[in-house]
């Protein structure tokens, strides 16, 4: 990687713009494009899904605004489409009837993965897209400003409020070459996972260029932008340009097309250059998608699983290869094939056009169009079995199974080592796949256009969707015992896990609650309960991957004060902002290593110090002190201050 010296923002030499200083500067409500400072920006349009959704919606209800304000608002169900219980159909009533109130659009359970849907449907070059999934940035393959954020976040966007970020620092990601048969878009941004790992996005947005770019389809730079997600990366995007036009065109949405595309002198803050020519199929094993290695490195490592879907990787595109493939072959018979389409536009077209029965006939499970496995929501693999997936996390026990071993992949490899019963390369199958073009008959019946009068409709609530709790301001003095200590890298999954027997309490804080850190320390809950709150230590990167803000509303309400890190993942550390918990992050490393669980802390006139950002913490049962860093910006210290960001709005407005 080649970094440069020097910002020209930040000075008066003038440089071209990127593209996504063109997107932002369009979209400027606050603050300036220099790196590192706040910038507040518009929002076009907002994605929710029903595992997040519904928490948002009982935001945005609180904020007391009769219409979302975008230009566009949309619902999905797509994770919790299982309905063991009343629950999930519950939830999805509220959200359907939720989305008629207010202004929404809502795509209902078997529409497909959000995702997928979005990039087909609704996603626009140029645009600013703000969800409350991890993997909205899916849709910066085709152009647009994608960002993944918390539900609270979101439902500001939906009243027309500014979303606030650290303005990021832009990599370009020059693309040279080809890729070569049997290589796919799934292997570059693995790649970069083993380049830069799962902290080498943090404050940074991917932006890719290069003549590589001819010859990457829409889906396929919607694989590589998902997985951005996975390197912590603000967002990811490419040029709007002739391949957009084509697929814009497909989905009978050319008026949305608009070409976008860097100045020749764009300016950059980092390059990095992939040669396409010389990568090769790529494997991230257990238990972290940054933990990536050649397929021809692995022997024999026997499956018995093998999953193909998730919204990285199940277009129309991604499972003709599988079909392909799979022609005239058969499911090696100690694997289990599972096939999850990404939206009904994809799995009609697969079904006219024979693939589907072509992958049934191999021996393949199809799943409907959702999110399913990716999040544990079934198909978990046996136990300390070996499950192969084309998703984009391979955390530890997120596919339901805690001692399983999941390892990510191509479709192609996927496909192929179904066949050989074993992780196999697919340059073994010789001639290469080649996918035509299809013609998308459109279907937007299970897309339901909100009406244009909404006064009469009544909000359907399950007995399972309760009041958003409301938490007090800051205290002065914060006193509490460390309830536990966690290493590197733990996940939202880790502190509060998804799966069919959680999931389905979302719109339940004192339920799901009762679950925090439940696969880590099974005693946490009551633990915290009986010392009244206190604090989280852990390591570098707290809280990657999914956007749920159940991961910090939930220990909020159990008492969590502060949370104590060596390092935070953007979205989580907003959540935790936004619910007034403490995120602080040692100044010297070795005070993580020195502290123990079930020592108390205490910081006294705290209000006075998050002004300075520089926190003295007393270790009362060692006797010593030490320092942290409360690295926000000033929306944000205000909103610690207030105890969190609706008691924020709120304030703002009775002033």
């Amino acid at each position: 990687m080649k970094k440069k010296t020097g910002n020209k923002r930040q000075t008066s030499i003038i440089s071209g713009k990127n593209i996504v200083y063109k997107i932002l500067e369009k979209h400027l409500i606050k603050g300036s494009l220099k790196v590192g400072e706040e910038i507040g920006i518009r929002i076009d349009q907002t994605l929710m899904q029903d595992a997040t959704g519904t928490l948002a919606c009982l935001e945005f209800e609180a904020l007391n605004i009769p219409k979302v304000r975008t230009k566009l608002s949309l619902c999905y169900v797509d994770h919790n489409t299982l309905q063991e219980g009343y629950e999930n159909f519950d939830d999805h009533l509220f959200l359907q009837t939720f989305a008629a109130k207010y202004g929404i659009y809502f795509s209902k359970p078997g529409n497909g993965i959000c995702h997928q849907v979005h990039l087909e449907r609704f996603a626009v070059p140029g645009d600013t897209l703000l969800g409350s999934d991890s993997h909205t940035p899916t849709c910066g393959g085709i152009g647009m400003l994608a960002i993944g954020a918390g539900g609270l976040d979101v439902a500001c966007a939906m009243a027309g409020k500014p979303f606030y970020l650290t303005m990021p620092k832009v990599v370009k990601v020059n693309l040279i070459g080809n890729l070569k048969p049997w290589v796919s878009a799934k292997d570059v941004i693995l790649e970069l996972l083993r380049r830069l790992k799962v902290k080498g996005g943090l404050g940074k947005i991917f932006e890719y260029n290069g003549d590589g770019l001819k010859n990457l389809s829409i889906p396929e730079r919607a694989t590589i932008c998902n997985m951005g997600a996975e390197l912590g990366a603000v967002t990811s995007i490419f040029p709007s340009d002739e391949e957009t036009k084509k697929f814009l065109r497909l989905q009978h949405r050319i008026k949305d097309w608009k070409e976008i595309k860097a100045d020749k002198d764009a300016y950059y803050d980092e390059e990095i250059t992939i040669v396409l020519n010389d990568l090769e199929p790529l494997v991230a094993k257990p238990h972290s998608p940054d933990n990536v290695c050649r397929v021809s490195e692995l022997k024999n490592v026997k499956i018995n699983q093998v999953i193909v879907g998730s919204c990285t990787n199940s277009s129309y595109e991604d499972l003709m290869k599988v079909a392909y493939i799979l022609r005239n072959k058969k499911i090696n018979p100690n694997v289990s094939f599972v096939v999850v389409p990404g939206s009904r536009q994809v799995l009609e077209a697969i079904s006219k056009n024979g693939a589907l029965t072509t992958i049934i006939r191999a021996g393949g499970r199809i799943l409907e169009t959702a999110c399913g496995p990716c999040i544990g929501m079934g198909q978990s693999p046996p136990s300390g079995g070996v499950s192969l997936r084309t998703f984009n996390r391979n955390f530890k026990g997120r596919s339901g199974t805690l001692d399983a071993e999941v390892y990510l992949c191509s479709p192609e490899v996927a496909a192929y080592s179904a066949i050989k019963g074993y992780i196999a390369d697919p340059r073994e199958l010789g001639k290469p796949v080649k996918i035509n073009s299809y013609k998308v008959e459109i279907n937007d019946n299970l897309i339901i256009k909100p009406p244009k009068e909404s006064s009469k409709i009544e909000i359907r609530r399950g007995p399972n969707i309760k009041p958003l709790p409301r938490f007090s301001k800051l205290d002065e003095n914060l006193t509490g015992e460390v309830l536990i200590k966690l290493k590197d890298n733990i996940t939202t999954d880790d502190i509060l896990p998804a799966g069919a027997k959680i999931l389905p309490l979302r719109s339940n804080i004192p339920a799901i609650s009762e679950y925090v850190f439940s696969k880590i320390d099974n005693k946490f809950v009551n633990k915290t309960k009986e010392k009244g709150g206190g604090f989280v230590v852990a390591g570098e990167n707290y809280g990657q991957g999914s956007s749920r803000e159940h991961a910090a509303i939930s220990p909020k309400y159990l008492g969590v004060k502060a949370v104590l890190a060596k390092s935070f993942a953007r979205i989580h550390l907003a959540n935790l902002v936004n619910f007034g918990i403490l995120p602080l992050t040692f100044v010297d490393a070795k005070d993580y290593e020195k502290i123990n669980e079930g020592d108390v802390l205490e910081i006294q006139s705290i209000k006075s110090k998050i002004k300075s950002a520089n926190i003295e913490i007393v270790n009362k049962t060692q006797n010593y002190s030490f320092k942290v860093i409360l690295s926000l910006n000033e929306s944000q210290k205000e909103i610690i201050l207030a105890g969190g960001l609706l008691n924020y709005i709120f304030k703002e407005e009775d002033k």
